[in-house]
């Protein structure tokens, strides 16, 4: 069997994404996504609340029109990024996205 690390995920943006400029000068366009969980799973939490980056200049230029509340799917890889923060060595675990579509704008407030 062949290892595979792909990810579908259909949620709502929880804030605005936004654009972080990296020590290194790469820029990264952060956002959060959140999924609700099928009905009947085991735990009580009813959404998971993941973590997306996006490091194609053109995928940042779309993806950071979305706004809190819209309907989006996402197609990526799970990855475990490393940084510094401070003096300390930290990372995080989060969904690169590779392509992405709006798939309903949220109502205006």
């Amino acid at each position: 069997m062949e290892d595979c690390n792909a990810v579908r995920l259909v949620g709502r943006v929880s804030s605005t994404p936004v654009a972080k400029e990296l020590p290194s000068g790469d820029v990264v366009l952060l956002f959060r996504l959140v999924v609700r969980r099928p009905e009947g799973h085991a735990s009580r939490q009813s959404v998971d609340v993941l973590e997306c980056s996006v490091w194609a200049p053109r995928l940042q230029r779309t993806m950071g029109s979305w706004r809190e509340g819209d309907q989006v799917e996402v197609e990526g890889a799970v990855r475990r990024r490393f940084y510094r923060a401070g003096q300390a060595s930290a990372s995080r675990v989060e969904v690169e996205v590779s392509r992405g579509r709006l798939r309903r704008r949220a109502d205006a407030a």
